[in-house]
């Protein structure tokens, strides 16, 4: 009898969503755990315990950790592609070799929602790679003369197992890790699609320089003091040859686009701040000294491209890169050049759209708007402009004629000659980006991708730079262009690439002569920039992607990362998905749909007030009410980022290991909204407060256990009148948590709401009397929804209390009954007579503030306070307690079902 009890514990099986059968690796036990100890778990044994206690707690989670893992594994190959689909992104780490609270908050976030939507039937995508590209491996293999491959492979390793131990569910044959070869072969092919449609090019520019790390910076990448994103250091500015991406051709649409996105926290604001207003565009020029062309192109900037063919000059500002770089004008432009004048060259510029010929100022001054270094001078459309033009004597075309109704056309202006200002601004745009030498929307404040890097560990550069051909891009069947292995890394100056010889001298592509790689890698925000397309087509060795597989999964339905990336990764992803959509390689032009941006989790952190050293916990005396250092010292106390150099981190392994998997899981979500930042403190009543609840959902399995062993069959007849009520207000409170609680699954993601609401549903269901829990199936069905429910956010625990309810003797709920693992079932949904609009309300009367009963009214007059009153009044309830007294007001509340009568005592 034992044996045929233990096995009905273990494989509660049945009706599921799945079809298939639970394979044995998730019904073994686990080797060495269960085999030294006492098996008491109801799984194992079929007896329950009353309570959980935190060895309970441990068993549990021994117990379901493999399982509840090898059955996503199994249930994910299984699912139907008919399914609806449901594709979770996290943003992917950097394989540092440790996982920090960070990391646990934003993946305890993907993983509640995979397996939300998987309970909703949904085919769900949740996975996980390695952004494992960078500066750290690089400096790292220079500090310890370690190869930075081998370094990057055994921080992915020891990272894999700490994601592992912390039960997260991601789909692992998907993974993909953006050093290796069969992954940066296609960066480099997106890179060359970006070279032969115009947008990767190469040019001399004044470059943000980390004098510690040796590298170029984007702009992006320097704070609001100067300083590097990474080393701290104070950047310094440098001229260099470097590769850019003209994201600025796509800044009009990209800013366009934001308005078909749901609201992303504030993060649209952001990047649309980020883009600026696309008033303007740039033109290209043709650069020429004394009438002969110098090979020089420049791109210069009208905020009132509409008026081009008026332009009278061309300005650049004295630190632009002609003057200071390796330009064929330079010489011309030095001659010139007066400090603090508007300086006259005898350069001119022939604009490709108009043909017109117009000479080249050095600005007198020392910036443009936004981040401008040339400008198109258009006397018709600015005073200053015009002050410049006349104060060099320089010639012009009128091309504005104002109608007496204040209505500007174009004069002087060829073709567009007659169009309205507004008509010709999209005329002379449009044929400008048909030609390719300008019209492109964008801001005087947004700049190209600067995405050269002077280091070794990052995607080589597909190109090779011949004598005769100039920058030929590689040949797609010679991709990947693969990192030659180097004996030893310096990281400073040029790219250490430029020491592997026999790898950078090489033959060109196109007329086979001697030739030679380029030696800088891309920034690692480009690797970035299109992981989430080979998610959905990870082995595939032809192409990125299937277009079928990427226009099946995207676009991302819910995106999962941290603030800090709103701008730069998030415009960069945008842009290179609008790039694809332009090439024909997907259909979506948006990559994701809703952004759910997560705070950071801060530790409390000491500093010694006069030094600002960052302190040790062990340093400090806690006795008196201000901590001080021992030895005396004002310590400054503060909450930031957690960090090693703080001595404010946390080891989440330890942290499991001390509260449990489920209870960090909850905690992270209870904590505070996914948007706001956690500030970790177990004194607080978050942490106990999870811990108070996962035992009293436990104590409800059992108090329905215990009912249903007290020798009566459960038989809702027996319910008295008092008791069934009480189950109506379980059946309504039940219906109520599934409304708000999937609502903040779907909606807004406040699982803090979401947990509060399943407490609340706790207090609720604790309340019921013995012979509610034993004779109603309204306690069985509102229990069953509250452990579904929860199962997302504590999967350990309430496979265990699932367990234990599909064992509870005489079910009156089919639910019990159908069998199978916790995260098998179905998302419990609302019953539709609770969506059905009642007849009458049941409205409460309170008399100066004093509850004296209710009143059940008709319900298409239960929001007309004179019509509620009348009823009242004239009704037995109300003639008893009003009868003749005065009525000074009425108060009918407009959010709940409620009237409060002001009367004279």
């Amino acid at each position: 009898m034992q044996v045929s009890v233990r096995r009905l514990a273990l494989c509660p099986l049945g009706v599921s969503r799945f079809s298939g059968h639970i394979g044995g690796a998730l019904l073994s036990p686990v080797a060495g755990l269960l085999s030294t100890r006492l098996r008491t778990l109801f799984s194992e044994t079929g007896v329950w315990e009353k309570d959980y206690k935190t060895e309970t707690r441990r068993r549990v989670e021994e117990w379901w950790h493999p399982r509840i893992m090898a059955q996503w594994q199994n249930d994910a190959l299984e699912e139907s592609s008919n399914r609806k689909k449901f594709y979770v992104l996290s943003m992917f780490p950097y394989p540092s070799g440790r996982l920090h609270m960070g990391h646990v908050r934003v993946y305890t976030i993907s993983d509640t929602i995979g397996h939300f939507q998987r309970m909703r039937g949904h085919q769900v995508l949740n996975p996980m790679g390695w952004d494992a590209f960078g500066l750290p491996a690089e400096n790292a293999a220079i500090e310890r003369g370690l190869d930075p491959e081998e370094w990057t492979k055994s921080n992915i390793q020891s990272m894999r197992e700490q994601l592992d131990s912390l039960g997260l569910c991601f789909n692992w044959d998907r993974e993909v890790t953006t050093c290796l070869p069969d992954y940066y072969r296609w960066t480099q092919y997106l890179f060359i699609k970006l070279f032969e449609a115009g947008l990767a090019y190469q040019k001399e520019a004044v470059v943000n320089w980390d004098p510690v790390d040796q590298t170029v910076l984007a702009d992006e990448q320097v704070d609001e003091n100067g300083l590097s994103w990474r080393s701290g250091a104070l950047v310094e500015q440098k001229l260099l040859t470097q590769w850019f991406i003209k994201t600025t051709n796509y800044a009009k649409p990209l800013l366009d686009a934001l308005a078909d996105l749901p609201e992303w926290y504030g993060v649209k604001a952001m990047q649309a701040n980020w883009i600026g207003e696309c008033t303007g565009c740039y033109f290209d020029f043709k650069l020429k000294v004394n009438g002969e062309e110098t090979g020089e192109t420049l791109s210069a900037y009208s905020s009132s491209p509409e008026t081009v063919f008026g332009a009278a000059y061309l300005a650049v500002l004295p630190s632009h890169r002609l003057l200071h770089g390796r330009s064929a004008v330079r010489s011309a432009l030095e001659k010139a050049f007066q400090p603090g004048k508007d300086s006259l060259t005898e350069v001119t510029a022939q604009n490709l759209l108009t043909g017109h010929e117009v000479p080249l100022v050095i600005s007198h001054r020392e910036a443009f708007d936004g981040y401008l270094d040339t400008v198109i001078g258009i006397p018709d459309c600015s005073e200053e402009d015009l002050s410049v033009a006349r104060a060099l004597n320089l010639r012009w075309t009128t091309v504005l004629k104002s109608d007496e109704d204040g209505r500007q056309t174009l004069i002087n202006s060829d073709e567009f000659s007659g169009l309205t200002r507004e008509r010709a601004f999209d005329s002379i745009t449009q044929k400008a980006s048909e030609q390719k030498i300008g019209g492109h929307l964008t801001s005087s404040k947004l700049r190209d991708w600067l995405i050269s890097r002077q280091r070794y560990w990052g995607t080589p550069i597909p190109v090779v730079h011949c004598g005769s051909c100039g920058p030929v891009a590689v040949p797609e069947e010679d991709l990947p262009v693969t990192l030659p292995k180097l004996p030893s890394l310096k990281g400073k100056g040029a790219s250490p690439l430029e020491a592997a010889h026999d790898w950078v001298n090489c033959k060109c592509p196109r007329c086979k002569g001697p030739a030679r790689r380029e030696t800088d890698t891309m920034d690692t925000f480009v690797d970035s920039a299109w992981y989430y397309f080979r998610y959905t087509d990870p082995h595939n060795p032809d192409r990125p992607f299937e277009r079928h597989l990427a226009d099946h999964w995207l676009p991302v339905d819910v995106y999962i990362g941290g603030k800090e990336h709103a701008v730069m990764h998030l415009y960069y992803a945008r842009f290179l998905c609008h790039f694809c959509k332009d090439q024909g390689l997907v259909a979506h032009r948006e990559p994701f749909r809703k952004l759910l941006v997560q705070g950071l989790i801060k530790g409390q952190t000491f500093k010694l007030a006069d030094s600002g050293r960052y302190l040790k916990r062990e340093e400090i005396d806690f006795t008196d009410k201000e901590p001080v250092v021992h030895g005396g010292g004002r310590v400054e106390v503060t909450w930031e980022k957690m960090s090693k150099s703080k001595h404010n981190g946390l080891d989440p392994q330890e942290v499991v290991q001390q509260y449990g998997l489920d209870t960090v899981r909850l905690y992270t979500l209870y904590a505070a909204p996914p948007e706001q930042d956690i500030l970790w403190n177990v004194k607080t009543d978050a942490l106990p407060g999870v811990l108070r609840w996962q035992s009293r959902i436990w104590q409800l399995v059992t108090k329905l256990r215990g009912a249903r062993q007290l020798g009566d069959v459960p038989s809702p007849s027996l319910l008295k009148k008092k008791e069934l009520a009480l189950a109506k207000k379980i059946w309504e409170n039940k219906n109520y948590a599934i409304q708000e609680v999937t609502s903040h699954f779907t909606e807004d993601f406040l699982f803090n709401a979401a947990i509060s609401r399943l407490m609340g549903l706790t207090n609720t269901l604790s309340s019921a009397t013995v012979r509610v829990v034993q004779h109603s199936v309204e306690f069985e069905e509102a229990l069953a929804a509250l452990v579904l429910m929860t199962a997302p956010m504590a999967p350990h625990l309430t496979s265990e209390l699932w367990a234990g309810l599909c064992q509870v003797r005489n079910p009156l709920s089919r639910l019990l009954q159908q069998g199978g693992a916790v995260l098998q079932q179905f998302w419990p949904t609302v019953d539709p007579e609770y969506l059905e609009a009642p007849d009458f309300v049941e409205l409460s009367v309170l008399i100066n503030n004093k509850a004296c009963g209710t009143v059940a009214v008709p319900l298409q007059v239960s929001k007309d306070c004179e019509r509620v009153q009348q009823l009242i009044v004239e009704s037995p309830f109300g003639r008893k307690l009003l009868g003749d007294r005065s009525i000074k007001r009425a108060i009918l509340s407009p959010r709940t079902a409620l009237i409060n009568f002001l009367i004279d005592e």
